[in-house]
């Protein structure tokens, strides 16, 4: 019995043996025709292979490489905030007391239209904006020669606009505006509305001294005026009247003769 258990194993094991040997053959055929670093190892230890290794590190950077090609020119952005204020621009408002609510424009101060008396010779020819709230240094009793400045009141009668009319023998307000948003200023004469580009501030009529008085400035009056109040008095210290256009032969055209002439602040 025992001899015959001893030959049973025996053929068993040469069986397996001989199985063993062609699976290790075709696993090391496969392994030949892949390039597997494995190549040659005996059937017995290719058939024991472990688990695939884990990922390799990231290898250093390579050389960087030449710029590409220039790429297209894109779409033109929304146009920006306004930045800070690098200039501005100062103007009078003759006849009122207020700015125009326009952007970056504010009230520097208000005040009353002065000027040289009609008749003296002497003094100042532009009008000024005196302010309400004056201030004065020290000075010392007695008299000196001066030049005077008197308050300066409208004188509007007879074809201008009824609506003005009230305003007769009223003394003119002022107001010194600023524009932080602009570097430039003009006045228009003859015109009521400003060039392409430019914003207007406000507009009116142009307004002088008397044709018969002694010189002073050219103004632009408000359209749509205002008095100081309780500045209601007949003087002819100092006046502002409507200019009529008083042209002569082909200067005139296209303006009408003695028609009020029109004026128009401007900033840019």
């Amino acid at each position: 019995m025992r001899p015959l258990l001893l030959l049973i194993t025996l053929f068993t094991f040469v069986l397996v043996k001989a199985q063993a040997g062609t699976s290790g053959k075709e696993v090391t055929k496969r392994h030949a025709g892949s390039g597997d670093s494995n190549e040659g190892l005996p059937p017995f230890i290719e058939l024991l292979r472990g688990r695939d290794g884990r990922d390799g590190r990231d290898g250093e950077s390579g050389p960087k490489g030449s710029p590409g090609a220039t790429g297209e020119k894109g779409d033109t952005g929304a146009q920006g905030p306004l930045g800070p204020s690098s200039g501005g621009v100062t103007y009078i408002r003759w006849g009122r007391t207020t700015c125009p609510n326009t952007p970056g424009t504010e009230l520097v101060y208000k005040g009353w239209a002065a000027g040289s008396y009609f008749s003296h010779t002497g003094g100042g020819s532009n009008y000024q904006c005196v302010t309400e709230e004056p201030q004065n240094l020290a000075f010392g009793p007695g008299t000196a020669e001066h030049s005077y400045m008197y308050g300066v009141e409208y004188k509007i009668w007879g074809n201008t606009p009824r609506e003005r009319h009230h305003l007769q023998d009223d003394d003119v307000p002022c107001a010194v505006c600023y524009v932080s948003i602009r570097v430039a200023h003009l006045m228009i004469p003859g015109r009521y509305t400003c060039p392409p580009n430019w914003t207007r501030e406000y507009y009116g009529y142009l307004m002088a001294e008397r044709y018969n008085h002694h010189r002073s400035t050219f103004e632009c009056v408000d359209a749509s005026p205002e008095a100081v109040v309780g500045g209601h008095a007949w003087c002819w210290w100092s006046c502002v009247l409507p200019c009529g256009a008083s042209m002569w032969q082909s200067t005139c055209p296209p303006y009408e003769q003695e028609k009020e002439m029109t004026c128009a602040v401007c900033t840019r």
